[in-house]
């Protein structure tokens, strides 16, 4: 490794030991003005605090939507029925369109290339259930085998039902939470739930999954641990649903694309064939995760624009204080700084002084308002029930901002200070 040359070595050594006694100068000055001092840095510490805590608390929330899009599957599409809040709405809709049916999904398999795996399902909300369930009940999906590797699902213990299992058994895989709520700590695998007036042969126990809280590109919110995976037909033939006959006959489509295809235009050709056969009622949606997650990551961008900009008013807000400040300083020091150019202190060494003293206000307000930032951030984490995410990305820029601003709004006072004619400092009252 090259070594910089000694006396280049020494003149930063000799440039930091000239400096050491005004820097020791400016805490003294500081000091000296404890209440002053605290004050003009309050807008340093709520300004850098706000930052830190803003982008740390819209990082956790952007973070948890990306994992759950990412979770759904960046080469999947999915179509996703939707229900009509009415009678009235839904006999409009029957009018065009038969709702989502295996015959589409057979009208997808033979015309959108690049299909890897595709798996209907069908949605139940059960009446009743035994065991009886601690706390809220459980969602019955049923699926083909393929929805596993399609959604991604691992299976903590046992197996998930497959083509040997046969369409109609009366087998089931419990999520995490169902099989917490139905069994409590003990062991479900061999065990029976009964659903509706069907039991059902617990098989196996899903690994947890990422639940959103709200819709996410039209994907309702639901706990994807709440729920009970059956086989398609068994939920179709042996499970009665109350509201049947205001439903589609499947109300989900999950595809899976190999990875020489192209997502987006798959995407496009589901929509298409989905918006001819139906004769555009608009009953369902198709979601591509990947434009989704493509979505979220310029939005989080946008996001983090727009925190930063808000949280710099405080900024610039501190940084007039500063400057304030710091021009009545070279007016309550005008002598000061008049006895220092007597004795030989040169314009540069006054400009140095007073930049110190900003550098030192900003750099200890950044230092306290980071700390106050990420501890806002956690409380809101805490009490909220929110994910908050601090990156040292947020914690230098809100530093690296606060440092800048320091300098910046204290070259003035500073030159206004090396200005003075010392004759007049001298003899100034």
């Amino acid at each position: 490794m090259t070594r910089p040359p000694a006396g280049t070595r020494r003149s930063w050594l000799v440039r930091v030991r000239e400096m050491t006694p005004e820097i020791v100068q400016g805490f003294d000055n500081l000091r000296s003005r404890k209440l002053r001092s605290l004050l003009t840095m309050m807008g340093m510490i709520f300004g850098v605090g706000a930052v830190v805590a803003m982008l740390s608390i819209g990082a956790g929330a952007q973070q948890e939507v990306i994992a759950f899009i990412e979770q759904l599957g960046v080469r999947n599409v999915i179509v996703e029925a939707r229900e009509s809040p009415d009678s009235q709405a839904l006999e409009k809709v029957r009018k065009l369109s038969a709702g989502l049916t295996l015959q589409d999904v057979r009208g997808i398999e033979s015309n959108v290339e690049s299909l890897e795996a595709v798996s209907p399902r069908k949605r139940v909300v059960p009446v009743k259930m035994l065991p009886k369930p601690q706390s809220e009940m459980p969602m019955v999906y049923g699926v083909a085998p393929a929805y596993a590797t399609i959604a991604g699902l691992r299976v903590s213990s046992g197996r998930f039902f497959d083509a040997g299992d046969g369409e109609t058994a009366a087998v089931a895989v419990l999520g995490q939470a169902a099989a917490a709520a139905l069994f409590g700590t003990e062991d479900p695998a061999g065990r029976y739930v009964k659903v509706n007036q069907q039991w059902f042969r617990v098989i196996g126990v899903a690994g947890p999954q990422l639940a959103a809280q709200a819709d996410v590109g039209g994907l309702p919110a639901q706990d994807r641990n709440n729920v009970i995976y059956v086989p398609l037909m068994a939920a179709m033939i042996r499970i009665e649903d109350s509201q049947s006959f205001r439903k589609d006959e499947i109300d989900g489509i999950y595809l899976s694309l190999v990875k020489e295809g192209d997502i987006r235009v798959a995407g496009a050709a589901v929509r298409g064939l989905l918006d001819a056969s139906h004769r555009g009622a608009g009953d369902v949606s198709v979601i591509v995760p990947a434009e989704l997650l493509a979505e979220q990551q310029r939005t989080r961008r946008i996001f983090q624009v727009v925190m930063v900009a808000i949280a710099s008013i405080s900024l610039l807000v501190g940084g007039i204080g500063i400057m304030n400040i710091m021009l009545a300083s070279v007016l309550e020091r005008t002598r000061e700084i008049g006895v220092r150019r007597a004795v030989g202190a040169r314009r540069v060494d006054i400009i140095r002084q007073f930049l110190i003293e900003t550098t030192l206000i900003t750099t200890t307000g950044g230092v306290v308002g980071i700390g106050l930032g990420v501890t806002l951030s956690q409380l809101v984490g805490y009490f909220a029930g929110w994910s908050t995410i601090v990156s040292m990305t947020s914690i230098l820029l809100a530093f690296f901002v606060s440092v800048s601003v320091g300098i910046i709004f204290g070259v003035y006072p500073a030159m206004r200070a090396s200005s003075l004619d010392p004759v007049y400092a001298l003899h100034y009252e």
